[in-house]
């Protein structure tokens, strides 16, 4: 099937509140001088992404005043404290409602503290598109990662399975013949931003 932009929506996840990092929202950690949300979301835009949902939850006020999310649904997440799940839902509630001949049918998953994820790898997993029933995801070494993308056919399957900081591992659990997995090992590293200790990866220059 032949991908039309307005297909596929960008979804990111950007609630985390950081208690590893001390409490330090990852959506405001810098990335080469701007939040690392707006990177993220630049990120999904140079893929091909132009709708792009944004998930906010810790300190969802100041991400709004100091990171450029022009263009973007800005969903917050009142429950972020609750993990990842709880952004999952949030997020795919947003676009639920858009599901017609003219909106989204299929959301594009990423999460803002891996910028070792680029445009390049994006593009790969986008190409698995195939309708409503998609379901991919990025793989590094043949191990499942992100982003993932869910067809609309799957979102309401999703939601329900998403609790805690799991997301959607059990729903691809569950479905795992039905994945496809898109290499992008060579592409993209997919690290996340925990501890301080990682801190240090976000000098390093994002794959294109």
């Amino acid at each position: 099937m032949t991908q039309d932009a307005r297909d596929v929506a960008g979804l990111l996840l950007a609630a985390g509140g950081g208690r590893r990092l001390g409490g330090r929202p990852k959506a405001l950690l810098t990335y080469h001088g701007r939040p690392l949300v707006e990177h993220a979301v630049g990120v999904l835009r140079a893929a091909g992404c132009t709708r792009v949902h944004v998930v906010l939850g810790a300190a969802a006020e100041a991400v709004k005043e100091r990171a450029r999310l022009d263009g973007c649904v800005v969903v917050e997440n009142p429950e972020w404290e609750q993990g990842m799940g709880s952004s999952l839902r949030a997020g795919l509630a947003s676009l639920t409602g858009l599901a017609s001949p003219t909106g989204p049918r299929a959301a594009l998953v990423s999460l803002v503290d891996q910028p070792g994820i680029g445009p390049a790898a994006v593009r790969r997993v986008l190409a698995a598109y195939d309708g409503e029933h998609s379901l991919a995801a990025a793989a590094y070494d043949g191990r499942r990662g992100h982003p993932v993308l869910f067809g609309s056919a799957h979102w309401a399957g999703v939601a329900a399975s998403a609790g805690g900081d799991r997301g959607a591992r059990a729903y691809l659990k569950e479905h795992g013949a039905a994945v496809t997995l898109v290499e992008c090992g060579d592409v993209a590293r997919p690290y996340d931003i925990d501890t301080p200790e990682d801190l240090t990866r976000l000098t390093i220059e994002l794959p294109q």
